[in-house]
């Protein structure tokens, strides 16, 4: 039933632009508006703008029964869990600067371990 809806949304939606580029553009904003041509007459106009809005009210109750279908599917679910509560956990005191605590950098050195240091400056050889 959800498809159906969708099609025929989907030909109001379709339609309703071939309404609204067929009108006239009074305002002019792109530069082709005025000027006489086989829609000139003003009672045309009050057609396509009659069924414009009749499209609308059309897409408006399409887009709402589409929203109320897609909300029959979903679940709630309770942002508590159905689990036990588990208890807070004790934050622990920051280990001291200078020691490996298991962080992110220290993993990367390679387990907490410090690079051992040159005895001497070490010059570029070329080869």
């Amino acid at each position: 039933m959800q498809s159906v809806i969708i099609v025929i949304h989907l030909m109001i939606v379709m339609a309703m632009i071939g309404l609204v580029l067929l009108q006239r553009s009074e305002g002019g904003g792109l530069g082709i508006g005025g000027g006489g041509g086989f829609m000139s007459s003003r009672g045309t106009s009050n057609v396509l703008t009659r069924a414009t809005a009749v499209l609308a009210g059309i897409f408006f109750a399409t887009s709402l029964v589409l929203s109320i279908l897609a909300g029959f599917d979903r679940k709630p679910s309770s942002i508590l869990g159905s689990g036990t509560p588990s208890a807070p956990a004790t934050p622990s005191a920051p280990a001291p600067l200078g020691q490996g605590s298991g962080g992110l950098l220290d993993q990367l050195r390679g387990g907490g371990q410090q690079p051992s240091a040159p005895s001497e400056p070490q010059v570029p050889r070329s080869q």
